[in-house]
This record gives structure tokens, C-alpha cells and sequence, in this order.
């Protein structure tokens, strides 16, 4: 007796389900879903980020069309409410506007909604009219991307379980998670919460590892708010921006050239003063010395701890992790742990005060240039005459410093 279970039909379904057109094992489909999603991290990196979000990168309009298509098909993303967000975020960061901040928000939410957090504020008007200009308004964003921006990822699927079949549905599912959880969840989140710390930017960011490959380079972040203009995110030689690969390689082809890089701190003779050129270079590479004097301030406590007597325990952990800090980054519990430290060791506690008084240089709008160079001058002076071995090799650096 012939039953539906017999029928060719049902079998060709069965197998097409089981493998789709292409018939691949699931670890075939799962290496190009890492693929196709690698493509996808490139696209927010390049295009939207590095491209349209800081004009960092000019890219050729063909490749910028292609990873407008892809981004459609992928994530359903518009380039102007990325743009705008991301452009917010910078100028409102870690304020109540920021669309994303961990600190306002919670690192719970923005690391499991950051998706959710990005579409409330991809419909806020205000913010797509302030902070999305200069982006695209040709007749197929109006007409099909903007209009139809969930078509893509619909066709996406479609053609997913065509290919592979039922493991096509996972496929898609894996790409749809992909962006919300290392994008606006990762980055946005943990970005602004845990790693280290190159620079001593206004903000919390932080880079959370050195080797920035499976988010496309976003994992140096704190390098990123540093030099936000910058197509390039590595900074130090230990570290390593994929998306800057990829950027060289589009260069080589002529089909991209980056605008802007990190500035690199040169030095020079050491003057007999400071002048006003100091000024513009210590003011211009300030994060560079800033992060030079830490280094300088991080020895001087090794040093001091190895010593005998002294802080041990918490106060010391504090000190090393927090002395080199913005007072207003410290945490409140930590300040007790500081004091302590700073009053067991004089010579930090002097450095501190005097990496203060640098700081306020280019902090203090109110004094002219005239006076600016003076101060320079008087700090340097004071540094040399500390008899501390490192503020006096610091300040004779920092005279050697060039714009």
C-alpha cells in the first residue's frame, strides 16, 4: 500500500530540509556563517563607523554601495540612524543623552539590549536631524533601504534555509544576533566598563583586548575615543587593528584612503626652556605625555612598595590601578585606599599633585598663551628642582617634545 510516508515528494522535502540545495555538514555551514558575519563586523567598522560616522576614511562609491547592500541584507541598519546614534554617543558620552552608556544605563542592559537601546533612539527625530548630515539620500536609500529596511533580512532568510536548509534558519539566526551582541552589546557596553586604559580620555572607554580581530578592530575602543578622527585604532605596537589590514589592502586597490591617523609624540633637542611651542605640542600630544608620565609615576611606586615598609594589601592595589588617574574617574571607595598610599609615599603624593597641576595647562581656558608658556615654564623648573630622579627625566622630555 502506497502511504504519503513512500512519496518522492515528502523524500525531496526530508532532504532538502535536512541540507538545503547545497547539502553542506553543519560545521561547512558554520564556518561560512563566521564568514558572512566577519563581512558584516567589516562593513560597521569601515563604512559606517570609520567612514560615514567620523569621516575618518573616504571609500570608492562602489565599495561603499556594496557594504550599504550588505548591511541592508544583514542587519537592516540604516547608515543614517547608525551615523546619527554613533555620533551622539560620542558628543553626549556617559551623560543622561547617550543612547548606550553603560554608566546610565546599567552594563546588564546595554550588553543583552543594546539592539533595543539602538532602536528607541533610531526613531527619535531630534537626534536623526542633529547628528545624521552628510549621509546618504540617493533614490534607492529613500526608495528601498530606508523604506524597506526589513525586506533585506527577510530575503536573507529566505535564501538561507534555500541554501542550507533547516541549519539555514540558525544560520540567519546567528547572523541577526551577530551585530546586536558584539556591536551595540560588547563594544557599547564592555567597552565602557572593563579592559585597559592606553589614554586618559574624558570618558570611561577602555580597550578590551590588544588584538582586534573578531569585532573588526572596535575592541581597541579606548584608542578609538581617544583619536575619534583616526582610520587607524592600534596605537601601540602590541596591538593589532584587523579593520586597518582591510583599509591598507581597499588603499593598495585605490578604493579607500584614510584621512587621518594617530598623531605620533616626536621628539627633538632638549630647549633650554619651555616655549611656546612646547605648549602647542604637549597641548596637541597630550594624551601621549599623559600616558608617558603614568608610565613614569607607575615606576616610582614600584619602587617605593619594593622599599621597606609602606601601604600593602588594598591601598596598594588602589594606588596601582588608580593613582595614575583623572581624579574624577577614581571610584569614591577607592579615594581612602589613595590617601593612604600618598601619605605612606611622599614622592608619589608629589607626583600626583604635579601631574594635577600639568593637567590644568590645557584645562585652564581663562589664562593667555603668554601665561600658559610661563606656567610650563614654572613646572618644569619646580620638576627639575624635586630632586626626584623621574619628574626630572620627565620634564627634560617634555622639553624635547615637537609638534
Amino acid at each position: 500500500m502506497f502511504t504519503l510516508l513512500d512519496s518522492p515528494l515528502l523524500a525531496a522535502v526530508l532532504d532538502w530540509a535536512a541540507g538545503g540545495v547545497l547539502g553542506l555538514a553543519w560545521w561547512q555551514v558554520l564556518l561560512i556563517g563566521l564568514l558572512l558575519t566577519h563581512v558584516t563586523i567589516v562593513s560597521v567598522t569601515l563604512y559606517l563607523h570609520r567612514h560615514s560616522a567620523h569621516r575618518a576614511l573616504d571609500l570608492h562609491p562602489a565599495v561603499q554601495h556594496f557594504f550599504r547592500f550588505w548591511l541592508w541584507m544583514t542587519t537592516g541598519m540604516t547608515t543614517k540612524a547608525w551615523t546619527a546614534i554613533h555620533r551622539k554617543h560620542h558628543a553626549k558620552c556617559e551623560q543622561a543623552e547617550d543612547p548606550h552608556s553603560p554608566q546610565i544605563h546599567g552594563l546588564r542592559k546595554v550588553l543583552w539590549q543594546g539592539a533595543e537601546l539602538y532602536r528607541a533612539e533610531a526613531v527619535n527625530p531630534d537626534t536623526l536631524a542633529r547628528f545624521g548630515h552628510g549621509t546618504p539620500d540617493d533614490w534607492l536609500e529613500r526608495n528601498v533601504y530606508s523604506r524597506y529596511s526589513t525586506l533585506g533580512v527577510s530575503l536573507l532568510l529566505v535564501i538561507d534555509v534555500l541554501l542550507f536548509g533547516a541549519l539555514g534558519a540558525a544560520l540567519w539566526a546567528m547572523q541577526m544576533a551577530w551585530i546586536p551582541f558584539w556591536a551595540a552589546g560588547v563594544v557599547n557596553g564592555v567597552g565602557h566598563f572593563w579592559g585597559y586604559r592606553n589614554f586618559e580620555a574624558q570618558d570611561a572607554s577602555t580597550n578590551l583586548v590588544p588584538w582586534g580581530i573578531v569585532i573588526g578592530g572596535e575592541e581597541l575602543h579606548n584608542n578609538h575615543h581617544t583619536y575619534p578622527t583616526s582610520a587607524k585604532f592600534s596605537v601601540k605596537p602590541y596591538e593589532f587593528d584587523i579593520g586597518w589590514v582591510y583599509i591598507r589592502l581597499l588603499s593598495r586597490l585605490g578604493l579607500a584612503r584614510a584621512k587621518k591617523t594617530p598623531p605620533r609624540l616626536a621628539y627633538g633637542e632638549v630647549l633650554p626652556v619651555a616655549d611656546d611651542k612646547t605648549l602647542e605640542a604637549l597641548i596637541a600630544h597630550r594624551y601621549e605625555v599623559m600616558a608617558s608620565y603614568a608610565r613614569h609615576m607607575r615606576a616610582v611606586l614600584r619602587q617605593q612598595a619594593e622599599a621597606a615598609g609602606g601601604v600593602r594589601g588594598k591601598a596598594l592595589q588602589a594606588a596601582r590601578r588608580w593613582l595614575h588617574r583623572d581624579a574624577d574617574k577614581v571610584p569614591a571607595a577607592a579615594v581612602p585606599q589613595l590617601a593612604e598610599a600618598r601619605a605612606a609615599y611622599p614622592v608619589l603624593d608629589q607626583m600626583v599633585t604635579m601631574r594635577e597641576e600639568l593637567r590644568q595647562l590645557w584645562l585652564n581656558t581663562g589664562r593667555t598663551r603668554e601665561q600658559l608658556v610661563a606656567d610650563l615654564q614654572a613646572w618644569c623648573r619646580r620638576a627639575e628642582d624635586s630632586g626626584i630622579a623621574a619628574l626630572r627625566e620627565f620634564s627634560l622630555k617634555l622639553r624635547a617634545v615637537r609638534h
